[in-house]
This record gives structure tokens, C-alpha cells and sequence, in this order.
């Protein structure tokens, strides 16, 4: 029995003990106060650079002869790249495959698979920094034997100078919200606390022939195209997000 009394004084007793430390840390809290705020500062500029991946395709009987055929193909294909101006650091081999190819017929009125012979293809991936030469890069693919073309793909050669100015820019929004917040409070101004940064890199106004379709075959190689003719490289948004912690100061 006065082991019971003597736990029940100890419970009373702690009781306003825990109530006042809840009461002070809410009176600390109060008395300067944490604001977070998350500021995203896109810059918008043309893009420098352009990446396109060309693929050919070779049938043959066996796998051999078609990865042989193929690799003809590709070595007429990185040539007329080369005479395009685009220096070797810029083409890149992406992926090479061979596949059976297979065709449905009817025999004896059931329909069966037979084996046709092979398919090997190639992909290279180029990298251009003439945007205004595009359209006839394109062409000079097709007519080198390309019969996939996918892209272009805009993109900045060097976002760090963009990212640096939207990060100016997002710090000096984000102190004068988290200072607005702080003055609606009572306060006069704003302790810098943490910073995280998110980036963000994408592409904006995109032009009517930034995929390019499928390329059943080769075209005969046509005229001269305009300058910049049919391709809109648009303009990239280069920036950052980041959430930034104020303490509020009297």
C-alpha cells in the first residue's frame, strides 16, 4: 500500500514538471519563430547544341552476312558524317543488334512462321553544335543510308553560368518572402538557416520537326534546303528550386 502512495506522489509531482518544459520550448518557438520557403527560378535561353540518333538496317540470309552488310552500311553512314563537319568525339555508337526476322504464311490453309533470314542494325548517336545546319545534316543522314533518325535533341553545352544566375536570383526571392512573412509577424528581419537545392533542365517551344519519323528508305538526296528551314530549336529552361529556412529575428 505505500508503495502505491508513494509512485502516485512521484506522477503528481512530475506532471507540471513536463507541462512547464512543453510551455517554455512553445514560449522559445514563439519567441523566434522558423519560416520555410520554396522559391524555383527558370532562365530561358537558345539552346547550343543538338544531339540525333541515326540507326541502319541490313537483311541477309544468315546473321553474318547481315552483321557484315551492316557494318558496310554503318562505315558508308560515319564517312558522311565526318565529311558533315562533325569531328569523331562527337559520334558515338550506341547500340549494335541482330535479330531474326520472321515471316507469316499460309500453308495448306493453316498459318505458320518461317524463318526469312536476319536483321542487323546500328545505331549512332551525333552531336552537333551547328544548330542552323540541322536540315541538311538530316539529309545528308538519309542519303548516306540512315533508316532511322531520331531527333533533334536541344540542349545547353554549359548550364553552370545559368544555374549560378537563377541561383542569385532564387536566394534574393526567397529572403525578401521569408522578410515579408517575418514583418506580417511582428518582426524585423530574417536569419539565413539552411538551403537545399534542386535543379531542373528542359525544353521549351519545341519546333514542328523535333522527332523525326521513322525513314522507311533512303530519299534521293534533294536540294539545297533554306536556312533553318522546318526545324524551331525553340529555347531551353535552365534553373533551380530551392528550399531555404529563415529564422525570424525582433
Amino acid at each position: 500500500m505505500s508503495r502505491f502512495i508513494a509512485f502516485a506522489l512521484l506522477a503528481a509531482v512530475s506532471v507540471p514538471v513536463s507541462a512547464q518544459q512543453i510551455t517554455a520550448s512553445l514560449d522559445q518557438l514563439a519567441a523566434s519563430p522558423v519560416v520555410t520557403v520554396q522559391i524555383s527560378e527558370q532562365l530561358r535561353s537558345q539552346p547550343d547544341e543538338a544531339t540525333i540518333n541515326a540507326g541502319t538496317e541490313s537483311h541477309a540470309p544468315t546473321a553474318s552476312a547481315a552483321l557484315a552488310a551492316n557494318k558496310l552500311k554503318t562505315g558508308h553512314l560515319i564517312e558522311a558524317i565526318r565529311s558533315a563537319g562533325i569531328p569523331s568525339k562527337d559520334v558515338q555508337t550506341e547500340g549494335v543488334s541482330v535479330r531474326a526476322d520472321y515471316q507469316f504464311e499460309t500453308v495448306n490453309g493453316q498459318g505458320r512462321q518461317r524463318l526469312a533470314g536476319y536483321v542487323a542494325s546500328n545505331t549512332v548517336r551525333i552531336k552537333t553544335r551547328q544548330i542552323d545546319r540541322l536540315v541538311s545534316l538530316l539529309d545528308t543522314l538519309t542519303a548516306a543510308g540512315a533508316t532511322n533518325i531520331y531527333g533533334p535533341n536541344f540542349s545547353i553545352a554549359d548550364p553552370a553560368p545559368l544555374r549560378a544566375e537563377a541561383r542569385k536570383r532564387a536566394m534574393a526571392r526567397g529572403e525578401s518572402e521569408a522578410s515579408e512573412y517575418a514583418r506580417n509577424a511582428g518582426f524585423r528581419s530574417v536569419q539565413l538557416l539552411s538551403v537545399q537545392e534542386g535543379v531542373s533542365y528542359r525544353a521549351t517551344d519545341v519546333g514542328e520537326r523535333d522527332m523525326m519519323p521513322v525513314v522507311a528508305a533512303p530519299p534521293p538526296p534533294p536540294p539545297p534546303p533554306p536556312p533553318g528551314g522546318g526545324i524551331a530549336p525553340g529555347q531551353i529552361e535552365t534553373g533551380v528550386t530551392l528550399t531555404l529556412q529563415y529564422r525570424m529575428v525582433r
